[in-house]
């Protein structure tokens, strides 16, 4: 999955409406005092009172072993080519941020690393960010102000070429480019805003790297002191190494501030977390854990099942490992299941010869039966699935309209019909052309089972339709080719926290994330309008505006919401938290008995 980028706090509206709903499947568990406690209560976190989260204490264990669908790649998951969940999964415990997300959604202050953040002043807008003293890196270097001034800076993209290029590469900038940045001292962060930015609670809370790691090794001699106006060689200097140095895996380049480190990669295998020594908070989880890839679901299930792992966390649900791991409940395995915040969808390339044409997108959006999918695919790791109507909006969300639902219908006839009055023929293969272009495309997707059953259904439907569909599998698509546009149709999942502000870079012309060359002006200014509004009340009608105009270009089609899926043995309590995966508060369990 690619994850979208920026938190706004639209969350204090969507969290108490998009609480997951999981059913558990045997097992048994314990909460902190002994009590049996159901996988819907474990998406509470032991060390949460209130608005605020402080690591508690917690019986240790030895090394666990956790499945997961890809591989980690990078630790600069802030890149726009780098920037996916897997990466995600892996550094929420390495890479400490402002807030925490329980499985509830939650926003939380860490008060581990935090005192607060505060919005100081109405007009301009003013927040505070305030920082713990004494908080580390791994290596023994402060985790302060100039770790923020560095996120800030990339992010925002005010810095450019003399060509108007960008210097950093962000995958998103919502928030952070309408902030002035500063550091008041070493533990205050002070961000105003070039206009109101109701969100801002979600800046921060991921991507927090380093400065000092980029400032010894760019030969940049203090990162608080780039501005836009830097001398363009300092810059050239600071972007390089934040834009391409922290990939994949050089341990002394990748220190962790948060409750584990770092220790071990093996390129497309695994990646191997140990407990930070230097960390400020109380010591807990296992000392060791293995973040290991496994594509086949089913073969993650059976690691469970054969003691291989202790815990999986597919955040591709698939229905047969879901039939699987119900079944092995009499071997303590617990399984849970929900709706999470991710969601599947066809994105069209709009340089494509046929699909640059509206009635051939109109036409696949017709043919494509969702339910159909859904019912094969998805109904028996969640059974109530049904089409996702939005691409801005869950349907427990406040502001949620289907807005797709008379758009794709799984209708053949209607399919062919639309082709047919706008000039196509069919061919005596059965595929409609018009002036020399068939109405035939691929669909780029990674190796996931159920992307390719997918596709498989989508190829079914279409030819009935008259539209040819190819599939296109590729390990790697998400790593090195959805980001370049390499694409005619892209079939994969956004993953994202529980806020709308984050869908600017992926649907605004030229955004950050906008790989498909979609272009729509009106959803444009509806986007730049919601996210400057002073209240989130306001915000809605904006995305609900842009995300119907958004849907009239047929520029995306939005399969379902997918569940989130995990199961484990051994360990007292696990719950996969949407955008932050299962490892979110791994400090925090304990051996089972």
């Amino acid at each position: 999955m690619r994850k979208t980028k920026a938190l706004p706090a639209i969350a204090l509206i969507s969290s108490a409406a998009l609480v997951l709903s999981a059913c558990g499947g045997g097992g048994g568990s314990t909460d902190a005092n002994g009590n049996d406690a159901t996988v819907a209560e474990m998406a509470t976190a032991r060390g949460e009172s209130g608005d605020g989260y402080t690591a508690p204490d917690t019986k240790s264990s030895d090394q666990v072993v956790v499945s997961t669908d890809k591989a980690f790649t990078t630790y600069n998951n802030a890149t726009e080519d780098g920037n996916q969940s897997y990466n995600t999964f892996a550094l929420v415990l390495v890479q400490p941020g402002a807030h925490i997300l329980n499985g509830n959604n939650k926003v939380i202050l860490n008060k581990d690393v935090m005192e607060g953040v505060e919005l100081t002043s109405k007009s301009p807008q003013t927040v505070t960010w305030k920082l713990k003293k004494g908080v580390t890196w791994s290596d023994g270097e402060a985790w302060d102000c100039d770790d923020f001034y560095l996120a800030w800076f990339a992010a925002s993209t005010k810095a450019k070429k003399a060509d108007g290029g960008k210097y950093f590469t962000p995958a998103g900038t919502t928030g952070y480019d309408l902030m002035t940045g500063s550091c008041k001292d070493d533990q205050t962060f002070v961000g105003t805003f070039d206009s109101p930015y109701p969100d801002y609670e979600g800046l921060f809370n991921s991507d927090v790297l380093p400065a000092h790691i980029l400032e010894k090794n760019a030969g940049i001699a203090d990162v608080t002191k780039l501005t836009p106006a830097s001398d363009p060689a300092e810059l050239t200097k600071a972007s390089t190494f934040w834009n391409e140095k922290w990939n994949g895996f050089t341990k002394e380049l990748m220190p962790g501030a948060g409750p584990y480190m770092l220790t071990g990669f093996e390129p497309n295998q695994s990646v191997t977390l140990e407990r930070n020594p230097k960390w400020v908070g109380k010591p807990g989880g296992p000392s060791k854990i293995v973040l290991k890839a496994i594509p086949d679901p089913v073969a993650q299930a059976q690691a469970l099942e054969n003691g291989e792992v202790g815990v999986n966390s597919f955040a591709q649900p698939d229905a047969n490992a879901a039939t699987k791991l119900k079944s092995l409940s009499a071997q303590g395995v617990t399984f849970g299941a929900g709706p999470g915040l991710s969601f599947e969808h066809l994105d069209i390339q709009f340089k494509h010869p046929a699909l640059s044409k509206e009635e051939v997108r109109k036409a696949f959006f017709m043919c494509v039966k969702r339910q159909d999918i859904i019912d094969k695919l998805i109904s028996e790791v969640q059974a109530d699935a049904k089409p996702l109507g939005s691409l801005i909006f869950f349907p427990k969300d406040e502001g949620y309209k289907d807005v797709y639902g008379e758009k794709a219908k799984g209708d053949a006839a209607a399919s062919k019909k639309i082709l047919s009055d706008a000039g196509w023929t069919q061919g005596a293969d059965g595929v409609f052309a018009k002036d020399g272009v068939r109405a035939s495309f691929r669909i780029s997707h990674t190796d996931i089972p159920r992307r390719k059953q997918t596709v498989e259904l989508i190829q079914g439907q279409c030819k009935e339709a008259g539209i040819e569909v190819k599939d296109d599998t590729d390990p790697n698509f998400l790593d090195e080719r959805v980001s370049n546009g390499d694409y005619d149709v892209a079939l994969f999942a956004w993953s994202g926290d529980p806020f709308k502000s984050s869908k600017k870079s992926i649907y605004e012309t030229g955004g950050g994330q906008n790989w498909q060359n979609l272009s729509v002006p009106a959803a444009d200014e509806a986007l730049k309008t919601a996210v400057s509004q002073t209240s989130i009340a306001d915000s809605l009608k904006y995305f609900q505006k842009a995300d119907e105009e958004i849907a009239n270009a047929y520029g995306s089609l939005p399969l379902f919401q997918m569940p989130n899926m995990w199961a484990f043995k051994g360990l007292d309590r696990v719950y996969f938290q949407s955008y932050y995966g299962a490892l979110w508060n791994a400090n925090e369990w304990q051996p089972k008995n």
